[in-house]
């Protein structure tokens, strides 16, 4: 293992620019080691930031990067996956193809990451395991069948997961992002404060954990 200072490991999955740096950018100022997953490698200078290309979407694929990640960073402390895959279409013009392909990118890349991660906490007894949410994970909007069916799933996923793993240490919350990433100017949710919100959460007492945070900036509609 190539962690001479023996820092705790976030692994980033679905890491882009935006949420995807302020993570990083949070993770590293706390002490952390961050490896962020891509399917093509997010490269930034940041001091303890290690960026490795992965399909999120295939089953030996993500196994052979977790063992790899492993062997140079030890096991992870905190797993955060924020895959994306948004895609807005009538519903009589979507096709299963690209129905299909959205629950790929963002249920079953997420089942595949909560898999390897999970079986790497359990032995230490503690860790932390967050998804990213949106609006369409509470309530389906029109033209957004694909995108809405998938966040539905993925947070059936996690309340899943936080019933089977909690008792045994690990914190598994699901995170509604509600409305868009962009300035921190009241009407968008600023980057940097919603690392801040993540950083809180994956460091929570067990006395108090939470399952479900929902944000949204000041002036969005709910």
């Amino acid at each position: 293992m190539n962690n001479p200072e023996n820092k705790p490991l976030m692994v980033l999955a679905g890491v882009g620019e935006g949420l995807g740096s302020a993570l990083a950018a949070r993770f590293v100022a706390g002490g952390y080691r961050v490896v962020g997953l891509s399917r093509s490698a997010r490269e930034w200078a940041l001091p303890g930031y290690f960026a490795m290309t992965c399909d999120l979407t295939k089953d030996a694929e993500v196994q052979a990067t977790f063992e790899q990640i492993e062997r140079q960073h030890g096991h992870p402390a905190v797993v955060i996956h924020i895959v994306g895959d948004l895609l807005i279409s009538p519903f009589l013009e979507l096709s299963a193809d690209a129905f299909e392909g959205v629950w790929r990118s963002m249920v079953l890349s997420a089942m595949l990451v909560s898999q390897q991660a999970i079986a790497r906490m359990l032995p230490a007894g503690h860790g932390a395991l967050l998804f990213a949410g949106a609006t369409a994970s509470l309530r389906g909007g029109a033209r957004f069948a694909a995108f809405a069916s998938a966040k539905f799933a993925l947070r059936g996923l996690a309340q899943s997961l936080a019933r089977e793993f909690q008792s045994q240490g690990i914190h598994v919350a699901h995170v509604v992002l509600d409305g868009i990433i962009g300035v921190a100017d009241g009407a968008e949710l600023d980057p940097a404060a919603l690392a801040e919100s993540f950083w809180i959460l994956a460091h929570q007492p067990r006395s108090t954990w939470t399952h479900e945070l929902d944000l949204r900036p000041q002036l969005e509609r709910f």
